[in-house]
């Protein structure tokens, strides 16, 4: 039997204050709706563009496990502008699995970046940041993944309990498909305190005060021996001052 325990999600208009308290706050699928003004359709018509997710071809523990896309943008308010493809890098510190590398992923695309809902979730993920660290423009990066069940295991944070070096980080779960596991844990960066539970319901949100948090996601299995399954997820992160790298 897999025991789950339920995320700590909060009402939309509670998510500025909850998230300045205890660095982190949980938004259901409900809340996220009410929060980016989103009927379920526009979220749902996002997710086929996670059909469409090259392999990673970084991964250091020479798992077969993830897929994913990579794009860079500025957000300053309302205007979302795209920018010119980069790699993605964290320095060691951060990431002590893959740290130091500069690592191109494909671009995303049109299925994801065209339809209305794209903006909306980059401008009010935006507004989160500008109210936790006051207006400006923020470098966000988006990163689609599939972690499946290749090989009998996934592991959506191979590189263990981490910060991500950046003012915001939102953990939106778009999908989970016959796998148990994937449980979420944050953890106070300088403190004993902790929190753990499962993200199921498709479109709920863990938006993470990067400087006050760790956080990882432990590893899925399929939820029946030899089945294959997945976990896909939407991580957007947002920077202040420039973009890791620079």
């Amino acid at each position: 039997m897999t025991v789950q325990f339920l995320p700590p999600a909060v009402a939309a208009d509670a998510l500025d204050t909850t998230l300045a308290r205890q660095g982190y706050a949980v938004l259901d699928a409900a809340a996220v709706r009410a929060w980016l003004g989103l009927e379920a359709a526009a979220l749902a018509a996002l997710q086929p563009a996670w059909d469409d997710l090259p392999p990673d071809r970084y991964l250091k523990d020479g798992g077969r496990y993830r897929r994913r896309r990579h794009g860079c943008y500025v957000v300053d308010g309302e205007r979302v502008q795209r920018m010119p493809e980069r790699a993605h890098y964290q320095p060691v510190e951060y990431n002590a699995l893959h740290g130091g590398m500069y690592r191109w992923f494909a671009p995303l695309t049109d299925a994801l970046t065209a339809p209305p809902a794209w903006t909306r979730l980059l401008q009010r993920t935006g507004e989160v940041a500008s109210r936790l660290r006051g207006a400006q423009p923020w470098y966000v990066e988006a990163h689609p993944f599939r972690i499946d069940t290749t090989g009998g295991i996934g592991r959506p944070t191979p590189e263990g309990a981490h910060r991500d070096g950046v003012d915001l980080v939102a953990v939106f779960l778009v999908a989970r498909e016959r796998i148990k596991g994937g449980e979420s844990r944050v953890f106070d960066a300088d403190g004993p305190n902790g929190q753990r539970f499962t993200l199921t319901e498709p479109w709920s949100v863990l938006l993470l005060d990067d400087a006050r948090v760790i956080h990882e996601t432990t590893p899925i299995q399929p939820l029946t021996e030899g089945e294959l399954g997945w976990r896909d997820t939407l991580v957007l992160t947002y920077r202040a001052s420039g973009f890791l790298g620079d």
